[in-house]
């Protein structure tokens, strides 16, 4: 077998050659590598983009949420600097953070929102988080105790339509009683800054204030909502929060940012999983598309055929001869729709912008993707798979042709010639 391969495989060139002078591929062959390198390119882009997204957004969300938290059931925490010297010892905990969080709503001019504000103290929260790198205009710093100062997030300050310097009112959940009745409790805040981390929910629903002042406006005198920690290994956060907890006698709501954010990264597995089963159908068409070259070649070549049989080639070799054709399709195919995939996703922010500007449409809207950009990585497994189930394919796709071609008979062939 091994001194009649090289004659197949120059039949096999030679079926797939346009003839002198006009390239190396027919153009029906041309026609099959293109459909299978654009369904392996599809493919690699669609699931670079769903990789993109889930890494891009664990970034940012670790870059501004809580590894984990404990909070206190029912009512604040007291005796939390105690809480927070044994949760700081304990191992896999690098450091921690108080923090009082309420609701309320803030105004400027005839603007309103709703608003998550967070009392933190600057020095505690750079250690266990990497916020102080989002503040524009400002620094942490700037929220000292009794100055009243506020840090808005970007897309809540341009909601807000307010600039640095600027003021805003910020109104308590908890009344104040008065002879005339119940009403809210407001105080005037100065913006300090704004926060741009890139995570749309967090820049369009946080505001920072000092530890203190937040403890003045809801009246938590010198008790905190809970404690930050930061963790050696944050995939462990749902383990180490737990133990923490355990060792610190229990009685308290714990969290952390994988069960907060589950659902983004679970939809963001479902999709990923859909959309491979639904691209697969582009590849399939592209391998229909290699029978069908490879059928038309058969008819074409039917005369050639039964003359190879008439000399002496055997059924076996003819069969070798078309699967070949089909393999060389494919890996031209694969190999080409892997380098156009991984041009495109190296590119795609600067492709979307591009079409963005073009066509004036928002392609992507941070209020719907929670981003701003559309990131795109395409990981090593994905690339092996997308490339060798084209491969499996294009394989697969030359079996019908080539046991057509190794049944030709002869005589049959040659009745009409």
């Amino acid at each position: 077998m091994s001194g009649v391969l090289p004659i197949e495989w120059r039949i096999a060139r030679r079926y797939l050659s346009a003839g002198k002078g006009s390239g190396f591929l027919s153009f029906i062959a041309l026609v099959g590598v293109l459909g299978m390198a654009i369904g392996v390119a599809v493919l690699l882009v669609v699931l670079g983009v769903m990789n993109g997204f889930e890494r891009e957004l664990k970034d940012r969300i670790l870059s501004v949420a809580s590894h984990a938290t404990l909070t206190g059931i029912d009512a604040p925490l007291a005796d939390w600097q105690a809480l927070a010297t044994a949760a700081a010892r304990e191992p896999g905990v690098l450091a921690v953070a108080p923090f009082v969080e309420e609701r309320a709503l803030i105004a400027h001019g005839d603007r309103i929102s709703g608003v998550l504000v967070r009392g933190v103290r600057p020095a505690d929260e750079a250690r266990v988080g990497s916020i102080a790198t989002h503040v524009r205009g400002g620094s942490l710093e700037v929220l000292t105790a009794g100055r009243y100062r506020v840090l808005l997030g970007k897309a809540l300050a341009a909601e807000l339509r307010v600039k640095v310097g600027d003021l805003v009112v910020l109104a308590a959940p908890q009344g104040t009683a008065t002879p005339a009745g119940v009403v809210p409790r407001v105080r005037r805040l100065t913006v300090a800054g704004t926060l741009d981390s890139g995570l749309y929910e967090f820049d369009r629903n946080v505001a920072l204030v000092s530890l203190e002042d937040a403890a003045r406006i809801f009246r938590t005198g010198d008790d905190v909502t809970g404690l930050r920690l930061r963790l050696e290994d944050p995939f462990a956060a749902g383990r180490v929060v737990h133990r923490v907890a355990v060792d610190l006698g229990g009685g308290f709501y714990i969290s952390d940012w994988t069960r907060e954010h589950a659902n983004f990264f679970s939809s963001i597995a479902t999709t990923k999983s859909i959309m491979f089963m639904l691209l697969l159908l582009v590849m399939g068409v592209a391998a229909f598309n290699i029978v069908a070259t490879l059928m038309m070649l058969v008819r074409e070549k039917q005369t050639d055929i039964a003359i190879l049989r008439t000399l002496g080639l055997s059924p076996r070799s003819l069969v070798a001869v078309f699967v070949l054709q089909g393999t060389t399709i494919g890996v031209l195919g694969t190999l080409g729709g892997l380098a156009l995939g991984l041009l495109v996703a190296a590119n795609l922010p600067a492709i979307v912008h591009g079409l963005e500007a073009l066509i004036g449409i928002t392609l992507v809207n941070p209020q719907v993707y929670l981003l701003d950009e559309l990131p795109a990585f395409v990981t090593l497994p994905d690339a092996l798979r997308v490339c060798g189930t084209a491969f499996a394919l294009s394989c697969a796709s030359t079996l019908y042709p080539a046991i057509k071609a190794a049944r030709t008979l002869p005589a049959e062939a040659l009745r009409h010639d």
